[in-house]
Order: structure tokens, then C-alpha cells, then sequence
């Protein structure tokens, strides 16, 4: 388990090396502190599942840099790209339908698939995270730091308490401790009707 609070670009190089060789962070998002890895690496995504205590048929969610990559996960006809674009980049999951994407270079695991041939997508607005999902240009797989169904950790204590419990190599980017904020809103376009989830 490694802290960090180095500069800007040796956070960014460091948790992009992670990320790369398969390994999860733990990093501030605009909503909560959250785990992240590469969205297309199996061993990866099944260790924040195992951290998590999640069960491994409720599909993670997934950041991506831009609409463009977005568009490489799901189908997206014209009236919804008006809709993300309205609020992305932001605090708004939206629920897509997914499509396998034709590059190799996007290819994701089946666990951030619902079972409606779904995917939940977002594009945060946060620095940090912006530079490191163009630095990799790959989607990540990401949730909140906690156990499933249990209130997110907003304090660092409480996030290397918790991450050294699990046993894990888990690289953390320390932003300090972070207000109490609600995780993203969930919404589902996939149908005529807009369906807000959480």
C-alpha cells in the first residue's frame, strides 16, 4: 500500500504506471473517493470486487475521457448524445446500451456488463482524473471506496485502515479528507422514458 501526495505530474505518471500493469487506486473523484483500474484487465477488476465485497453480478460503472470513447461502449443515438452532453462531464452515470467495441484496444470485461447488455458510463469532472484517462486512453473500471452497501470512506484514515485490512497492493493518491458528498446520480436512457435509478 502506497500514499501519495507527490506533484501533480508524479501522481499522474505514478498512478498511470499502476494502472497499466494491471494493478487498482484508490484515487478523489468529483463525488467520493474512488477504486479504479483498467476496465478491459480481469485480475484487476475482480480485486476491487473482492476489496468491495461486492457481488459479482452488480457490473461496475465506467470513466470515460470523452463522447468518442463513450460511443466505443455503447450505442448512442442522436437524442441521447444531446443528453450526455448536457451533463458531462459531471456527477451523472448514465445506463447505455452496450456494443463490443470493434478495437481490441477497448475491450472490456464481461463484469462491467449488466445483464440487459447494459453499461454504465460517466465522465468525470475532475482534473486529475481527466489527465490520467487521456494520459492511458483506456476506460476504467471504478466505484466507491467502501463495502458494498455500506456508507463511502471519505477519510484517509479510514481508506488505509481499510485497505490494509484487505491484504491488497493498492496504490492510494491522498487528497486529504474529502466532504460528504452523495455518489453520482444514475440514469437510465436506454428506454423512451428517462429512468433515474439512484
Amino acid at each position: 500500500m502506497d500514499f501519495l501526495r507527490d506533484s501533480k505530474d508524479a501522481l499522474l505518471n505514478k498512478a498511470a504506471d499502476a494502472i497499466e500493469k494491471g494493478k487498482v487506486i484508490v484515487s478523489p473523484t468529483d463525488t467520493v473517493y474512488g477504486f479504479l483500474a483498467r476496465a478491459d484487465n480481469k485480475k484487476a477488476v475482480e480485486k476491487i470486487y473482492k476489496i468491495k465485497k461486492r457481488p459479482k453480478i452488480k457490473p461496475l460503472a465506467v470513466f470515460v475521457k470523452d463522447i468518442k470513447m463513450a460511443k466505443e461502449l455503447a450505442d448512442i443515438n442522436a437524442e441521447q448524445e444531446k443528453i450526455l452532453k448536457k451533463h458531462w462531464p459531471g456527477r451523472f452515470t448514465f445506463i447505455l446500451k452496450y456494443r463490443k467495441p470493434l478495437e481490441q484496444f477497448h475491450r472490456i470485461v464481461p463484469m462491467v456488463v449488466g445483464k440487459n447488455n447494459t453499461i454504465a458510463i460517466r465522465i468525470p469532472n475532475h482534473k486529475f482524473l481527466h489527465d490520467l484517462l487521456n494520459k492511458i486512453n483506456k476506460p476504467l473500471a471504478q466505484t466507491s471506496v467502501n463495502i458494498s452497501g455500506k456508507p463511502t470512506l471519505t477519510k484517509i484514515s479510514d481508506i488505509k485502515e481499510f485497505i490494509a485490512g484487505s491484504g491488497l497492493a493498492i496504490l492510494i493518491i491522498d487528497a486529504g479528507n474529502l466532504k460528504k458528498s452523495k455518489p453520482s446520480k444514475i440514469i437510465d436512457i436506454t428506454f423512451r422514458k428517462i429512468v433515474r435509478l439512484r
